[in-house]
């Protein structure tokens, strides 16, 4: 007879490896066993307890799967697996390559938003693609939520009127998904003015017909890994333009777009800020920063300005880039800022090069965390066990996602693989 706790343990373990049918008919079986068992009603107690909770365990894996059973069971590229605060899909396929992703929280309310979209991008023949969003909100998940819901909707149904993908179509979808969500901001406004302060940082690449789109407001970030010929080392090339008022060059665009305002740009406690609130210049959402009409009661005051003003302060509109890829363009890092608050462009190129390409991107979040816990003095594993809202006050919310660039494709023309799928991290 199974005695001590160690022995229940090993039973545990031994019908771990049963089906969930199998799992149930044994304890059932056990019970029936005990109550034919002439034992001491000591032991019967005992071994009872044991059951129950041994049952317990199995009725909750029968129906509440974990979350890696659950991305096992349904298998394919449109699942991914939950390890506390960290989601990741090690690996998967998408139409130009393989790829790899992971998301980590911090604040209380997970702010990052992103997704990969495999398949047509639009209605020609040689329109299908991979859509990549990184989406990292501020003052509440509210924006990056209904960017994640809705953006790519509004780029295919726009590329479709257009039958094409281009620079002007994204730029569309970009505003109107703005439209579409100040118009949410406006009917919740009175019940939910909270509403109006929320925003997003919105990062796409878009591959379609060998071509490499990438459009960004905010300060999330792409960076390229690019083979050298001569030299054979994998250099980092960033694609992305940032809007972040820590960048003299944004601070300037600011100046020069509101001539008249000597305080569009802050600098407060060593950190430059837009009219002393927030640090990025282009976002979606953020309409109290937009329109006059929702910076005032009943919006909380510390967002406030004291002076009306007559044009938007943030603008939505994206910098977009357009490249062709080349069979030495290895590889696409997609990131939020929280990732690149902690690593280098070639910092996290190095690791993708240098480490398997499975659970790259689970790596590169390793690599972050580890940066944080040094500057903050603590361990690595401490840190990994501080709960969700604590942990901003050491790292933000990190959202990672590695493309990986299949070379014949981009040297032959060849057609991108039929792979459709819809993945988001979902905590």
């Amino acid at each position: 007879m199974v005695s001590g706790f160690e022995g229940y343990k090993d039973l545990e373990n031994g019908v771990s490896g049963l089906e969930h049918k199998q799992k149930l008919e044994l304890g059932l079986s056990l019970i029936l066993a005990l109550v034919a068992l002439d034992i001491d009603l000591v032991n019967f107690s005992i071994l009872l307890c044991v059951i129950k909770w041994l049952l317990g365990k199995m009725v909750r894996s029968c129906w509440r799967p974990s979350a890696v059973d659950d991305g096992l069971r349904r298998g394919g590229e449109a699942s991914g697996q939950v390890d506390g605060l960290l989601w990741y899909k090690d690996f998967g396929q998408h139409a130009w390559g393989k790829f790899s992703m992971a998301a980590v929280q911090a604040n209380s309310v997970i702010e990052d938003q992103s997704q990969i979209e495999s398949g047509p991008l639009c209605t020609t023949k040689s329109g299908l693609g991979t859509f990549v969003g990184v989406y990292d909100g501020h003052g509440g998940p509210e924006a990056s939520r209904y960017v994640n819901e809705n953006l790519f909707r509004n780029l295919k149904r726009i590329a479709a009127e257009h039958r094409c993908m281009s620079e002007t179509v994204i730029k569309k979808a970009y505003l109107a998904t703005e439209e579409s969500f100040l118009s949410v901001v406006k009917k919740q406004w009175q019940s939910k003015p909270q509403i109006a302060s929320t925003g997003t940082c919105c990062l796409v690449g878009i591959i379609c017909n060998g071509l490499l789109y990438t459009a960004n407001v905010g300060d999330s970030r792409v960076v390229l890994g690019k083979l050298e010929r001569e030299t054979k080392e994998v250099t980092a090339i960033q694609l992305s333009a940032e809007h972040n008022a820590s960048i003299e060059s944004v601070r300037e665009e600011l100046r020069s777009l509101h001539p008249h305002d000597s305080q569009i740009v802050v600098l407060r406690h060593q950190v430059w800020r837009v009219k002393g609130l927030i640090q990025v210049s282009r976002s979606i959402g953020d309409a109290y920063l937009k329109n006059a009409e929702f910076n005032r009661e009943p919006l909380p005051l510390k967002y406030r300005l004291p002076e009306p003003f007559l044009k938007p302060i943030l603008i939505p509109e994206p910098e977009v880039s357009v490249i062709k890829l080349r069979p030495e363009d290895q590889f696409l890092i997609f990131a939020s800022d929280g990732l690149w608050e902690h690593l280098s462009n070639q910092d996290a190129v190095d690791i993708v090069n240098n480490y398997p390409r499975k659970g790259i991107a689970r790596k590169l979040i390793e690599a972050a965390l580890q940066a944080a816990a040094k500057k903050r003095e603590v361990r690595y594993t401490d840190l990994r066990i501080i709960e969700r809202g604590v942990r901003r006050h050491f790292h933000d919310d990190i959202t990672v996602v590695v493309l990986f660039l299949n070379p014949s494709l981009l040297k032959n023309g060849g057609s991108p693989r039929r792979s459709q799928f819809s993945l988001k991290p979902s905590f």
